[in-house]
C-alpha cells in the first residue's frame, strides 16, 4: 500500500457491532488490522430505527413464524454507507443470505483486488425483499446450511479477502499452492519427525528432487480432488482439456 492511500476495508451492517473484530482481531488478519494494512467499520442498523422501541423488525406477512427486518430501517442503513459519497467499496453491497451465489475463492480474489466490501447481516427469518430489489443487494452464501445471522458468514468472507492483501501473508506462492487456487485440492503436508506412530513421510519428499516433488504433489491434488469433490474435478479436467 502505498503512503497516503486509504486501506481496503471491510464495511460491515449488523445488529450486533459488539460481535466484531472478533476472530478478525487475532493471527494474521488481527496483526495485518493493527498495521493498517486493512480496515474494518461497523455500521449499527438499530440506530436507523424511528420508533422509541428501536424496533428492526416486524411480523411477516401472509403470516408465518418468526420476523423479518423492515425494509425502511435496512435502507436508512444502506444508505449512510452508500449514499454518502465517497464510500471506499463504492455502492455494491452484498447480503449474506443461505439463498444467494456460493462463496468461492474466485469471488473472494475479486473482492480483495477492490478497495474494499460493504456486508449486510441478516437476522430472524430474513429481509424484505424490496430492500433487496431496490437496493439491487447482492446475496452470497457460505454454503448449504442456516446461521443464527450474517455475522459468522461476513467474517469467514473477511478472513479470506484479507489474506489476500498485499503484505498479509507474505509468501506469495504460498497462495498459489493453497486449496481451490489452482481448482484443486491442496496436497497432503508432512514435517518433523519423519517417522512417527510407525508413520513414515512419503520418500520423495526427503528425495531433495523439486521436480519429482512437484510432480507428486500435483498427482495427490488430483486424487484427492477426484475422490472428494467430482464437480471441481470435472471443471478442472474439462479446463485440462481446452
Amino acid at each position: 500500500m502505498t503512503a497516503g492511500a486509504k486501506p481496503w476495508t471491510a464495511r460491515i451492517l449488523t445488529l450486533f457491532p459488539e460481535m466484531f473484530p472478533g476472530p478478525l482481531g487475532h493471527s494474521l488478519a488481527g496483526k495485518a488490522l493493527a498495521a493498517r494494512l486493512w480496515a474494518l467499520e461497523t455500521v449499527d442498523i438499530r440506530v436507523f430505527a424511528r420508533d422509541k422501541h428501536r424496533s428492526v423488525d416486524d411480523t411477516p406477512f401472509g403470516g408465518g413464524p418468526g420476523m423479518v427486518m423492515r425494509p425502511d430501517v435496512v435502507d436508512a442503513a444502506i444508505g449512510s454507507v452508500v449514499d454518502a459519497g465517497g464510500a471506499d467499496p463504492g455502492g455494491r453491497v452484498l447480503y449474506l443470505s443461505p439463498r444467494g451465489r456460493l462463496l468461492d475463492q474466485a469471488l473472494v480474489r475479486e473482492l480483495a483486488g477492490g478497495a474494499g466490501v460493504n456486508l449486510l447481516c441478516g437476522r430472524y427469518e430474513g429481509l424484505d425483499e424490496r430492500v433487496i430489489e431496490a437496493r439491487g443487494l447482492e446475496e452470497v452464501s457460505l454454503g448449504d446450511f442456516v446461521l443464527s445471522g450474517g455475522e459468522p458468514a461476513a467474517i469467514a468472507l473477511i478472513d479470506g479477502c484479507v489474506r489476500l492483501l498485499p503484505g498479509v501473508l507474505g509468501a506469495e506462492a504460498t497462495l498459489e499452492e493453497e486449496s481451490f487456487e489452482r481448482g484443486l485440492l491442496e496436497y497432503p503436508h508432512y514435517t518433523r519427525p519423519a517417522v512417527w506412530q510407525g508413520r513414515t513421510v512419503p520418500e520423495v519428499l526427503l528425495s531433495g528432487h523439486h521436480e519429482r516433488i512437484r510432480a507428486w504433489r500435483l498427482e495427490r491434488a488430483e486424487e484427492i480432488t477426484r475422490a472428494r469433490r467430482p464437480d471441481l474435478w470435472s471443471r478442472y479436467a474439462a479446463g485440462r482439456k481446452v
